[in-house]
């Protein structure tokens, strides 16, 4: 519901803080007293276009926010997890600034976003239903979820999504595999002739860097042998000259000769001695086995040179790596199987589609059924809600305009709108084009008594929906007002005092003339909360005119049931 609205500097509006509570709220005023500018700040603040001529007179720039109370489970907590907006506990803060320009910027608890963010908050929040007002209700883009709705079968429109997007992906499937199977039958020849090299080739997974290695190793291979037999000789003495092996025999000789005298304190040194001789004996046997590994290694360079630029020149040919080469022979093998079993594989996916489609459809039939029965309820419904409303010569009906093949979609197989006729005979159409501001105003009421259930909206607005009408319409317009403010809150700017006399708050918009200094005046709007003796003195301006009659003050107390 909405909490609150705050306006700053919006035309006739300086300074004006509301609250607002459960139920029937009514605003009443004179004419031009300033009920319109309260719905285009309303407006402002849940998306509607902004211009500069809102922004008063002097003032910088005009701002609105408007606070609602909303349930962790409300749908806009969903579209505020999408764009990462930190939800206050309880509420939802929306806030429109506009400049003086026009340009305007957008809030949502105090977070920069997009108008069309804005936008789509607010219409999940709130709707304001009004002469012309082209969202909510007047948007033949929601009637059909509005009959979903009515008809109170959740399931079956969740399955009908479900089985389309399953068909979807069963089409997709089918006509990628089309796709693989004419392209692999025009590149045949290619893929026998590639699969061939391949196979001759028979290329292993790690093998161009066993190759790489074996030939650098060869390609070295004199400079290393000369380099490890060296450093053999170093280690044994070979080459005529004392080396670290007799070295470190020699030492431990002599520490062994001198070991009784000293105790225990020779013993790190004599067992150093043990691991360095350890250590130098495992380095001459990886140096004899690297040379005999050198000597004896598997294939001239040759040999392996020749495999190793083979396997490089099919990987350039073919535009990938050698390492890929094994992936792509298995990749182009099974292109060749498409080819021998392709006609299988279409078949079976022919049958998928078959099968997806005649799923959807037997679920999407009973979604139709469904939703005629409801129409046919709906209809009757709110055509017993007209005569009241002074709509006696009305009719309205919900239109279910069968869909081509090439049409449907997740909803389903029928487009469905909401008609009005307004006179006997005429030719039905949209509510927005049919029905007058009045009429307009009472057809979207009956609906919404008849829909009250069905919206997660909890907040609505009713401008002009008492115009033209008095007397048993006017009551019948404000009985229906209470009656739908039992579910939800209700907002009305009202000139009629049999509807105003049924809220359960009372709101009067005044115009004022203020002093603004070196005797300069100002015209503001105000807002008042009217406590039971000011709403019967409203009620009784609003039967009687500028002069405010005993007569009228006992006929406001009869409207009060006082």
């Amino acid at each position: 519901m909405l909490v609150s609205l705050s306006i700053r500097d919006i035309v006739l509006i300086d300074r004006l803080d509301l609250t607002f509570q459960n139920g029937l709220c009514a605003l009443t005023g004179e004419t031009g007293a300033g009920k319109s500018i309260l719905l285009d700040a309303l407006g402002l603040a849940v998306g509607n276009r902004s211009t500069s001529g809102l922004v008063r007179a002097g003032a910088r720039q005009a701002s609105v926010t408007a606070v609602f109370d909303v349930g962790d489970e409300h749908p806009t907590m969903r579209i505020l997890a999408e764009h990462d907006i930190e939800p206050e506990p309880g509420s939802l803060v929306l806030r429109r600034i506009v400049a003086a320009d026009g340009r305007s910027r957008a809030y949502v608890n105090d977070q920069a976003v997009s108008i069309g963010l804005l936008r789509r908050l607010g219409d999940g929040l709130i709707e304001i239903q009004g002469q012309f007002e082209q969202r909510g209700l007047l948007d033949a883009a929601t009637h059909r979820a509005l009959l979903d709705a009515f008809s109170d079968q959740p399931a079956l429109v969740a399955k009908v999504a479900s089985l389309w997007n399953a068909l979807g992906d069963a089409l997709k499937a089918r006509n990628l595999a089309e796709q693989d199977l004419a392209q692999a039958r025009s590149d045949e020849s290619y893929l026998r002739h590639s699969v061939e090299e391949l196979a001759v080739l028979d290329p292993r997974s790690g093998e161009e860097q066993v190759l790489a290695e074996r030939r650098k190793l060869l390609l070295n291979r004199e400079q290393l042998l000369e380099a490890v037999n060296a450093a053999a000789n170093d280690l044994t003495g070979g080459n005529g000259q004392s080396g670290a092996e007799d070295a470190l025999i020699g030492a431990r000789r002599r520490l062994e000769r001198v070991s009784g005298a000293a105790g225990d304190r020779l013993d790190p040194a004599l067992a150093a001695l043990d691991r360095a001789m350890a250590e130098t004996e495992d380095a001459l046997g990886q140096l004899q086995s690297l040379a005999s590994d050198v000597d004896v290694e598997g294939g001239s360079l040759a040999e392996i040179e020749e495999r190793y630029f083979a396997l490089r020149d099919m990987a350039r040919k073919h535009g990938t790596e050698v390492e890929q080469l094994t992936d792509l022979r298995v990749s182009l093998e099974a292109r060749l199987a498409t080819i021998d079993s392709g006609g299988e594989v279409l078949e079976r996916l022919e049958q998928d589609c078959v099968a997806a489609r005649c799923a959807f459809g037997k679920q999407a039939e009973a979604l139709s059924k469904a939703r005629r029965k409801a129409a046919k309820i709906l209809d009757q419904e709110i055509s017993r809600e007209l005569p009241p409303l002074k709509l006696d010569k009305a009719s309205f009906q919900t239109r279910i305009e069968a869909l081509e093949e090439r049409e449907w979609g997740p909803s389903g197989l029928e487009r469905i709108s909401f008609e009005v006729a307004t006179n006997p005979g005429a030719a039905p159409g949209s509510l927005a084009r049919i029905a007058s501001g009045g009429e307009l105003a009472r057809f979207l009421l009956a609906l919404k008594v008849v829909l009250a259930g069905t919206s997660p909206v909890e907040a609505l607005v009713f401008d002009e929906v008492d115009s033209g009408v008095g007397g048993a319409t006017a009551h019948a317009v404000g009985e229906r007002l209470a009656r739908l403010a039992r579910e939800r809150q209700i907002l009305v700017v009202t000139h009629s005092p049999q509807v105003a006399a049924r809220a359960d708050y009372h709101l009067q918009v005044r115009k004022t003339t203020l002093n603004s200094g070196a005797k300069k005046q100002t015209t503001a709007t105000q807002v008042l909360d009217l406590n039971d003796g000011e709403r019967r003195e409203e009620l009784a301006r609003m039967l009687s005119g500028a002069e405010v009659t005993d007569e009228a003050r006992a006929a406001a107390d009869r409207l009060m049931g006082v």
